[in-house]
């Protein structure tokens, strides 16, 4: 069972031949709390240190759309006539966070507001157009404690395929302006702090992807925080790392020769990491397996006889 802050902190002391504390969080002694601050700077720090199986989280969620009639004029910004309740839906979603398809609206054309049975909208009409429009959302807000996004996890599960991305800033806008920029797959990027998706869709597209949580400490009933805050909290890395690394940033802060903990540290560090998640068994001559029909399946002679 992994350490409580006040264990960790009692066995830092104890090896600098400091005084045991009896508690961590709210004790005045100057050596406590900067021993308490320290142990959370080294969190925050570890946290970033390494993709850490215990920080990551998968994310799934639908793809929210509505459709409803609508008419607007060309040179005009204001689609007429809506369905109060996409209108309420919109709102309750967040108005920018849409974007909108059909008859005299072009491409990338985003919400502003919408309000009665009217929807604003970023760009003038090219022509008059009247008939079904599709309201998208497109922006995604971004799960709490996310920290940063694993690479190739990003998934259409609705269709199973993987999602293109990220997109730089160059190729957002050109799928979002060039004449032909849509396809199958869904693109995405994160801008502004949010998970953005190109083209807007008209169904609800089941997607997912995983991310690193900034969480790493655990209170009293489990739930991960995001630093210690209670001297029963635990945290997500070995107990020695943790100590080695209290003790190495606490002779920093003083001035001290850092030497020897920082090697200790440095070992338990990649001690950490190597055994944190399975490795895969490598092949000196790797061959993809054959799960089609092939030359190799196919006889000599007598087919079907």
């Amino acid at each position: 069972m992994a350490q409580t802050l006040l264990q960790l902190v009692q066995n830092a002391s104890v090896e600098m031949g400091l005084a045991i504390p009896n508690s961590v969080v709210g004790n005045n002694a100057a050596d406590v709390q900067q021993l308490y601050y320290l142990a959370n700077a080294l969190g925050n720090e570890i946290a970033r240190e390494y993709p850490w199986e215990a920080l990551n989280i998968e994310y799934d969620w639908y793809s929210q759309y509505t459709q409803s009639d609508g008419a607007i004029l060309e040179g005009t910004y204001v689609i007429t006539g809506v369905d109060p309740a996409t209108v309420a839906f919109i709102n309750a979603r967040g108005a920018t966070n849409f974007q909108v398809q059909g008859l005299g609206v072009i491409q990338s054309t985003a919400v502003v507001s919408a309000l009665g049975t009217t929807v604003t909208i970023n760009s003038a009409a090219t022509g008059d157009g009247s008939g079904q429009y599709t309201f998208g959302q497109v922006k995604y807000a971004l799960p709490a404690g996310f920290d940063r996004i694993t690479d190739r996890t990003q998934y259409d599960k609705s269709k199973r395929w993987e999602m293109l991305g990220p997109e730089t800033p160059q190729q957002w806008q050109w799928l979002k302006s060039s004449y032909i920029s849509t396809g199958p797959r869904i693109r995405w990027r994160i801008m502004g702090s949010e998970f953005q998706i190109w083209p807007l869709t008209s169904t609800n597209e089941y997607l997912s992807f995983e991310y690193i949580t900034t969480n790493w400490a655990f209170n009293s009933s489990g739930t991960q925080i995001a630093q210690f805050s209670a001297d029963t909290d635990t945290c997500c890395f070995p107990d020695r790392l943790m100590v080695l690394g209290l003790k190495k940033k606490y002779f920093e802060i003083k001035g001290f020769d850092t030497t020897a903990f920082q090697r200790d540290y440095d070992m338990q560090m990649n001690i950490a990491k190597s055994n944190d998640q399975g490795s895969p068994t490598l092949s000196l001559a790797p061959r993809t397996a054959n799960v089609l029909i092939g030359w190799e399946n196919i006889p000599d002679a007598n087919y079907g006889a």
